[in-house]
C-alpha cells in the first residue's frame, strides 16, 4: 500500500525547514532509519551535495541517516534498496528531466506503490500528480516527457497563492493560470497552500496541515475542501 506525504513546501513563515511538519514525520518515517533524498531540483541552482546536506542536518535531529540517490553508482539498485524516500522543492522542469535522464521514473513510482514511504516537498509534490504541467516554476530544461508518478489522480499546484485584495499587481493569478490550462486539458488541480500537505494511504487521500486547499475543475467553479478531512471522494481513485 503506497503511503505518500505530499506537501506544498519545506518552509513556512517563522519557521525552520520541515520544522511545521515534524511530528508528522516522525511516525511516517518511524520505520525508515535511512532516507534516500532526491536533489535533483536544485533550488538555486545549488549542488547536490549542497541540498542533501540541507536533508542530512534535519533529518540527523530525528535520528535518521540520508543518502543522496547522486552518491550511487546505480540509482536504481539504491530506490530498490530504499527504506524511506523524500524529494525536495526546487525547479520541477529538472527534477522531472533528471528522473527521465536517470531512467529511474519507472523504478521510483513502483517501489512507492509497493509501499516504501514517500515525503515530497513542492517541486517533489508536484511529480506526485498525473503530470507536472501545473507547476510554478520556469521551463529551464526541455524533459522528455510531462508525465510524472500518478500517485494520486489529479496535479499539484504547490504554494497556491490566493489573489491579494488591493495589489497593483497586473499579472495573472494561480487561478487565472489553471483556468487557462483547463481550456486544453481535463486533469483536476489542486491548489495547496503553504502549511498544507497531503496524507495518501492506498486509496485514501486526507487533506492536512492549518489552510483549506482550492480544487480546480474542468467548467466547473473551484471549490474550497476543508482541511482534516478526506478528498478522495471528489476524484475517480
Amino acid at each position: 500500500m503506497k503511503k505518500l506525504i505530499i506537501a506544498s513546501t519545506s518552509t513556512i513563515h517563522g519557521s525552520g525547514y520541515l520544522e511545521y511538519i515534524t511530528p508528522t514525520l516522525i511516525n511516517f518515517f518511524e520505520n525508515s532509519d535511512t532516507i534516500l533524498f532526491i536533489p535533483y531540483a536544485r533550488p538555486g541552482g545549488i549542488s547536490y551535495d549542497e541540498y542533501t546536506d540541507v536533508a542530512r542536518k534535519y533529518f540527523a535531529k530525528l535520528d535518521k541517516k540520508v543518502k543522496g540517490i547522486h552518491e550511487f553508482k546505480n540509482p536504481i539498485k539504491a530506490l530498490r534498496e530504499a527504506k524511506g524516500i523524500f524529494t525536495g522543492g526546487g525547479n520541477t522542469f529538472e527534477l522531472v528531466n533528471q528522473l527521465y535522464q536517470n531512467n529511474i521514473i519507472d523504478t521510483l513510482k513502483n517501489v512507492v506503490e509497493n509501499g516504501i514511504p514517500y515525503l515530497g516537498t513542492s517541486a517533489g509534490s508536484n511529480i506526485c500528480g498525473v503530470t507536472m504541467m501545473n507547476t510554478n516554476d520556469m521551463p529551464i530544461v526541455y524533459p522528455p516527457s510531462f508525465k510524472t508518478l500518478e500517485f494520486i489522480p489529479f496535479n499539484i499546484n504547490a504554494h497556491y497563492l490566493d489573489p491579494i485584495e488591493g495589489s497593483t499587481h497586473m499579472g495573472e493569478t494561480r487561478e487565472t493560470r489553471i483556468k487557462e490550462y483547463h481550456v486544453f486539458n481535463e486533469t483536476s488541480v489542486l491548489g495547496l497552500r503553504e502549511g498544507s500537505w497531503l496524507e495518501v494511504k492506498g486509496n485514501s487521500i486526507l487533506l492536512e496541515g492549518t489552510l483549506s486547499a482550492r480544487l480546480f475543475q474542468k467548467d466547473k467553479e473551484p471549490l474550497e475542501l476543508s482541511t482534516k478531512k478526506e478528498i478522495s471522494t471528489y476524484f475517480k481513485v
